[in-house]
């Protein structure tokens, strides 16, 4: 079983950032495909970034430009550098890795 915990999420003015980590305890595979996903109310989940087992990153058109995702060297903790956020970027952001198991989530707020 693998346990994800993310953290680093709060309320930010448009315009800020907010750097995210997400955890990975337990039965970690390095080959893991390692994703950031966001939920807004009444919306469904949406892919925002990925990052594959060679390095390769793709992300959502809206947040092309603004987000970054990266992991350490471990591969244990993954990261979402987010810039330029606006308030449409407002909802639960949640890693996912393997495809398979999810954390909990954290609330990012952009609002004046």
């Amino acid at each position: 079983q693998v346990r994800l915990v993310e953290s680093g999420g709060g309320l930010v003015q448009p315009g800020g950032s907010l750097r995210l980590s997400c955890a990975a305890s337990g039965s970690i595979l390095s080959i893991d495909v390692m994703a950031w996903y966001r939920q807004a109310p009444g919306k469904e989940r949406e892919l925002v970034a990925i990052i594959f087992n060679d390095g390769t990153t793709n992300y959502a058109d809206s947040v092309k430009g603004r987000f970054t995702i990266t992991r350490d060297n471990a591969r244990i903790t993954m990261y979402l550098q987010m810039n330029s956020l606006k308030p449409e970027d407002t909802a639960v952001y949640i890693c996912n890795r393997g495809g398979r198991f999810w954390g909990q989530g954290t609330q990012v707020t952009v609002s004046s």
